[in-house]
């Protein structure tokens, strides 16, 4: 039928924002942290990125970098890279970045606000195959309030993942910084649009009201007539 159809789209809407979300949330190019670029000397400068769960401090050549650009970067240069996850999670230890320190308790609950919002897709997700399944419309509507909260958790996630840089540039001014949001923010900032967006459209299937239900009911009382 017509609505099973908008269905699929619906979902289809939604899971464009899952892939975004784990896409965001599986790398560690949430933000770049460079100093001067003739900082150490005039052969090599460090510049670091990290995410959620890792960090990376790259070495890169200063002949490489654009002349016009006053600091180390971008990350994507080539050079050496060394990575090593973030031990928040396991012996509870801070990091510590150009003599800057993290604040771990924020950056935990940026972590656990993503994971909490990949679980509430995955349950989104069971609901919508459930009512494609067996055709009833009553998991629409929890469906939709999954999207659309883990929507809103992402961009919490992402809000309280920045306040946790802008405290760690604050921490130390040893070394001056520039900082940059890199692409894996860019993701989880239209993971979590794209993600609000479907579980609304699922909320509009759901409504008794909405104008491609009544049409398919007025095709079946067509065909109930003839």
């Amino acid at each position: 039928t017509m609505l099973c159809l908008q269905i699929k789209l619906a979902f289809f809407v939604a899971i464009v924002g899952v892939v975004l979300t784990v896409l965001g949330v599986g790398t560690e190019f949430w933000v770049e942290l460079a100093p001067p670029k003739s900082f150490y000397n005039n052969q090599t400068c460090l510049t670091t990125h990290y995410g959620l769960w890792k960090g990376c401090t790259k070495t890169l050549w200063v002949s490489d970098i654009d002349p016009e650009r006053e600091s180390c970067g971008p990350a994507e240069l080539p050079g050496e890279s060394n990575c090593s996850y973030f031990k928040f999670f396991t012996t509870g230890e801070d990091a510590v970045m150009f003599h800057k320190t993290t604040q771990k308790n924020l950056n935990v609950a940026a972590a656990m606000l993503a994971l909490f919002s990949l679980f509430l897709m995955v349950m989104g997700a069971i609901c919508i195959s459930m009512s494609i399944s067996r055709e009833v419309l009553f998991f629409l509507k929890p469906a939709s309030v999954c999207f659309i909260l883990s929507g809103f958790l992402v961009l919490l996630s992402l809000l309280v993942f920045h306040q946790s840089v802008l405290l760690l540039l604050s921490s130390d001014h040893t070394v001056p910084l520039h900082h940059q949001l890199s692409w894996s923010v860019s993701c989880i900032g239209c993971a979590g649009a794209v993600l609000i967006i479907g579980g609304v459209l699922f909320l509009l299937l759901a409504l008794p009201f909405s104008p491609w239900m009544k049409t398919d009911k007025e095709k079946e009382k067509m065909k109930v007539i003839h």
